[in-house]
């Protein structure tokens, strides 16, 4: 492969240069931090990278399909209180998950109706349910954390071989969303409405349906994350979720998610969710200022969706 392959292959493969980013932050952060190699603080990273991650995934597809989900924040928050109060009122953890993941696929279920039937903008529509949520979380919970144990403290802080559930939980879940993405004809649906719905409503897709289902699938994962996330802390606090749609965003546009749709890789993706959670874990390795953790993913959205757009635009040169 030549040098100019080499340099074709980066600007059209973003995932291929944030897994470089990736590799040097790791190795810089293996000198930068005694600490960083220990089983204590992998097995963090890997939770935080997998909770992110397994948002991500669902955030990808309604971006794929030429949509954007705000609400996955709050919906973390109003799924992990749910599932918690659902156990503690019903003494069934069973439940409780049930409950948490159930009512983020309510939430996603109506984001897609009110797109889709109302025609409302999807920005628009999700910022509206992502107050609506954390609203709704601050309301039933009268504002204070709810205890949250039993099989969600296994899913959020619990091991099988060595590795963390939430980790297992990401591959198993990266590959099913790559196996319906890729392999099946909904999946290609998905791409072909986000590249042209009104192309695709000729060629006889159901847009609509196309978009209600990815919005769905993403609202379930957002419930599964507050779910990990709420058991990981043994306890689900309304605020939970704060600020976790800029680094689910900030994840799958680094990933090669193109922001107007039709376009991205869902391995890219994760690979998008393991540079934030590193950057995080950087960030408090070395003892910087939560101020500048929340600049630094806001400036690595800019480039990201910067460097998608010139890229855009020299293609279409």
């Amino acid at each position: 492969m030549t040098a100019a392959n080499v340099v074709r292959f980066v600007r059209t493969r973003r995932e291929a240069t944030v897994l470089a980013m990736l590799v040097l932050v790791f190795i810089g952060l293996t000198f930068a931090s005694e600490f960083f190699l220990t089983g204590r603080n992998l097995s963090n990273v890997a939770r935080q990278i997998s909770v992110v991650g397994i948002v991500a995934l669902g955030q990808a597809l309604v971006i794929i399909a030429g949509g954007i989900d705000l609400s996955v924040g709050s919906v973390i928050g109003l799924s992990a209180v749910t599932g918690a109060i659902v156990s503690a009122t019903t003494g069934m953890p069973s439940l409780g998950i049930a409950g948490a993941i159930g009512i983020g696929m309510a939430i996603g279920f109506a984001n897609g109706v009110l797109i889709t039937k109302l025609r409302i903008n999807p920005f628009i529509t999700t910022l509206g349910t992502l107050s609506i949520a954390r609203g709704a979380a601050l309301l039933i919970t009268n504002g204070n954390p709810q205890r949250f144990d039993n099989w969600a403290a296994f899913l959020g802080y619990g091991k099988i071989g060595g590795l963390p559930v939430q980790f297992i939980l990401l591959v198993v879940l990266t590959i099913l969303v790559w196996l319906f993405a890729t392999r099946t004809r909904w999946g290609r649906n998905v791409y072909a409405v986000g590249d042209n719905a009104r192309a695709a409503r000729l060629a006889g897709i159901d847009v609509a349906k196309t978009r209600i289902l990815v919005f769905t699938v993403s609202g379930s994962l957002a419930g599964l994350g507050g779910l990990l996330l709420g058991g990981m802390l043994t306890n689900a606090n309304p605020n939970l979720g704060l600020g976790y749609e800029l680094d689910v965003i900030a994840a799958v546009i680094l990933g090669g998610v193109a922001l107007s749709g039709g376009r991205g890789s869902i391995g890219g993706v994760v690979i998008g969710a393991a540079l934030i959670g590193l950057l995080r874990n950087a960030f408090v390795l070395l003892n910087v200022s939560g101020y500048w953790q929340t600049i630094t993913i806001g400036l690595v959205v800019i480039l990201a969706v910067g460097a998608d757009s010139l890229n855009r635009r020299s293609e279409e040169d």
